[in-house]
């Protein structure tokens, strides 16, 4: 059973954010930190990425382990209560998900996803990074 209202819960899970997040914000500050210039949220594209690199072609989703369902993440453990909404609702943001990142390969972009929980090992995500974009010349 839920603690909060019916009211009160839909007003707390209004305020929770898709763009611009946290995690979002420190992924952005360390591809700036390593020298590399992007956009955000670029609408013409399947699922706005949350950056896009033009220069190489390649898109990076910063998903939460909880809303796109990281997989072994003890982060993404279901709620209990309400289990139909939970389960519709978190299936469909899995299967959008995968849709996106088919349009964007079709596309000829390369879409990475970074979770949440990466970004508790900054220099393993700055190495991953790194390897990235080192096996992946600039498009002229």
């Amino acid at each position: 059973m839920d603690v909060f209202s019916k009211e009160k819960r839909s007003s707390i899970m209004a305020c929770v954010s898709s763009k611009n997040t946290a995690p979002e914000k420190i992924v952005r500050s360390l591809l700036h930190r390593m020298g590399f210039r992007f956009r955000i949220h670029r609408r013409d594209l399947p699922g706005s990425p949350d950056i896009v690199l033009p220069r190489y072609r390649i898109v990076i989703f910063v998903h939460g382990c909880f809303w796109h369902q990281h997989e072994g993440c003890s982060a993404s453990k279901r709620p209990n209560s309400n289990s139909e909404y939970w389960t519709k609702k978190l299936d469909g943001n899995v299967q959008r998900d995968l849709k996106n990142m088919q349009l964007l390969h079709n596309l000829g972009w390369m879409p990475i996803v970074i979770w949440e929980c990466e970004l508790r090992d900054m220099d393993k995500l700055e190495n991953r990074l790194s390897t990235l974009f080192t096996n992946n010349s600039p498009v002229e």
